[in-house]
C-alpha cells in the first residue's frame, strides 16, 4: 500500500542542532531515510522539526529540496516571524508550523493561538502539536476553536483519548504515529478516531523514532492497515494527501 508519511524527522548535522535537556540525536540524513524506507512504498511525506532544530530552517528547505515533489515542511517558527518568511517557506514547500509542548524548542503555549491564527490566514497553514493527551482537556478552550489542529502519536496516552476524540469532533487530525512512544492500544485508538471521522487520521513512520523506547518497524504499519480496515488506503494516503495539500497521485499502471 502507498503511503504518504505524515511525520519523519530529519537529523543532518551539517546544519545547526540544538541540545534539548542535554540530548543531540544521532544523524539521520535524507539518504538515511530513504535507505531506511526502501522497502515501503513511500510516495511523499512531511518532514517535522524537531525541539533540537528550534527555529532553524536551513536543514528544512535543504531536505525538501533533496526529497522533491510530495514531501512537505512542518516547521517551528516564533510569534513574531514577519510575514515574508511565512510566505517564503509556503512557497518551498512548507504546510504548517509546530508547536512542542511536551519537548520545547518551539513557540510556547502562550503564543500558540496567535501563531495558529496568522500562519492559516496568511498561508492556509494548520497547526501540528506534541502533546500529551492527559493534557487536552486543559487545553480545550484554545485548541477547539482553532481553525486546524493535528495532533501527533495518537495523543500519546490512553487517558487523554476522550479528549482527543471531542478535539477530532471539532475537525482535528490525529497522527497515528510513534507507536513506541504511546502508552495506548494503538489500534483500539486508531479505530475510535476513525468512528467519529474516517478522514481524521493519518499514518507515518516517525523515522528515527529519536527517544522512543523502540524505533519504528514495518509492522507497525501492518498493524494500522489491519486497524484500519476499509480506510486504510485513506488513512495511509488519501488523509494526508489532503490535509498537505498535496497533488493527487499519479494514475496507477
Amino acid at each position: 500500500m502507498r503511503l504518504v508519511d505524515a511525520h519523519l524527522h530529519v537529523v543532518d548535522p551539517a546544519f545547526p542542532l540544538v541540545p534539548n535537556d542535554g540530548f543531540v540525536p544521532d544523524p539521520f540524513t535524507v539518504a538515511d531515510y530513504r535507505a531506511r524506507v526502501a522497502g515501503l512504498d513511500v510516495v511523499g511525506g512531511a518532514v517535522v522539526s524537531g525541539s533540537f532544530q528550534a527555529f532553524d530552517q536551513t536543514y528544512l528547505l535543504d531536505a525538501l529540496a533533496r526529497l522533491g515533489p510530495g514531501f512537505v515542511g512542518v516547521t517551528q517558527l516564533p510569534a513574531d516571524v514577519p510575514d515574508a518568511e511565512v510566505l517564503r517557506l509556503d512557497a518551498a514547500g512548507v504546510r504548517a508550523v509546530r508547536v512542542n509542548l511536551r519537548r520545547g524548542g518551539s513557540a510556547p503555549l502562550a503564543d500558540l493561538d496567535r501563531l495558529a491564527r496568522r500562519v492559516h490566514e496568511l498561508a492556509g497553514w494548520h497547526t501540528e502539536l506534541y502533546v500529551d493527551g492527559r493534557d487536552l482537556a486543559a487545553l480545550a478552550p484554545v485548541l477547539h476553536p482553532l481553525p486546524q489542529v493535528v495532533v501527533d502519536h495518537l495523543g500519546l496516552h490512553a487517558d487523554g483519548l476522550p479528549d482527543l476524540l471531542a478535539l477530532v469532533e471539532t475537525g482535528a487530525v490525529v497522527k497515528a504515529t510513534g507507536f513506541g512512544r504511546v502508552e495506548l492500544d494503538v489500534a483500539d485508538t486508531a479505530r475510535q478516531v476513525l468512528a467519529v471521522d474516517p478522514g481524521a487520521l493519518v499514518a507515518g513512520t516517525d523515522l528515527p523514532s529519536t527517544r522512543a523506547r523502540r524505533p519504528f518497524a514495518d509492522t507497525d504499519l501492518d498493524l494500522l492497515a489491519q486497524a484500519a480496515g476499509e480506510h486504510a488506503e485513506a488513512v495511509f494516503e488519501g488523509n494526508a494527501r489532503r490535509l498537505y495539500r498535496l497533488s493527487p497521485p499519479p494514475p496507477q499502471p
